[in-house]
């Protein structure tokens, strides 16, 4: 993973960062990890390189970036996250927590930050899904108080700076 830069963000940013970066670095078998707002726009990335993309999708009609980028990733968990919040709706089962797709060739998970922003990972075939989810949660304990409408703000302008940064 790359690390994005952090110059310039508030403390609770920089924090969030550095907690992604924990989170795919220390658990092993994660491919990529997205954060969502609401509203399904990449807040963060594990991958920093493709952040950009992720701006230049949400902008046009039809996805470019290549299968696996950040912005693959946020569009498929801000669908299964609406998806399943209306399964729940429909089923009378109060809000949903989490979510998990195992595949043949690797799996997928979504868990519920706060005020509808959601965390989606990635994994390999052979990560361990009890690991994952669990380190999830940690996630999502540590970053759902911090994860302000301001923060998110935040975190949606560094993505489209870094956007028009690479573009120059």
């Amino acid at each position: 993973m790359t690390a994005p830069s952090t110059f310039g963000l508030s403390n609770e940013a920089r924090n969030l960062h550095w907690l992604l970066t924990n989170l795919v670095e220390e658990v092993p078998g994660i491919l990529s990890v997205a954060v969502v707002s609401s509203d399904g726009l990449l807040l963060l990335s594990s991958d920093a390189g493709r952040n950009a993309e992720a701006v230049e999708v949400a902008g046009t009609a039809r996805p470019t970036g290549p299968r696996g980028s950040s912005a693959d990733l946020a569009t498929v968990v801000s669908g299964i996250g609406s998806l399943t919040i209306g399964a729940a709706r429909l089923m009378d089962s109060g809000g949903v927590k989490q979510t998990m797709v195992a595949m043949e060739e690797g799996s997928l998970f979504v868990m519920s930050i706060s005020d509808g922003s959601l965390l989606g990972v990635h994994g390999a075939p052979d990560c361990d899904m009890s690991v994952v989810a669990y380190h999830m949660a940690l996630f999502v304990g540590r970053a759902g108080h911090v994860l302000t409408p301001e923060l998110r703000s935040e975190l949606r302008q560094s993505i489209e700076d870094a956007s028009i940064g690479s573009t120059q």
